[in-house]
């Protein structure tokens, strides 16, 4: 089962996830980054390749795709908020998008 994430483990596990751009969400336990792209084909590609890690995770962002800018959004709902799946996610994006 998925917990929410502690205070304790929270500043432990997203300070480093802020450093690379992610951000909280205001008014939600989320977090957000926007990822930027040289085209179409390139952000489509990665949505493509971080599409395979959310479904093999079961844990799938929430996304927006304009032309080669993806915003996403993490954030586990049977929690309501923020768990260590969120935080597993964020860095395979980074990962990807280096």
């Amino acid at each position: 089962m998925t917990e929410r994430l502690s205070e304790e483990t929270r500043n432990t596990l997203l300070g480093p996830l802020f450093a690379t751009g992610w951000a909280m969400t205001k008014d939600r336990d989320a977090i957000h980054k926007t990822f930027e792209f040289t085209d179409f084909v390139e952000a489509f590609g990665w949505m493509s390749r971080a599409a395979l890690w959310a479904e093999k995770w079961n844990h799938h962002p929430e996304w927006r795709n304009v032309y080669k800018t993806v915003e996403v959004t993490l954030t586990t709902h049977d929690v309501d908020g923020l768990s260590s799946l969120d935080v597993k996610l964020a860095r395979k994006l980074d990962a990807l998008a280096s």
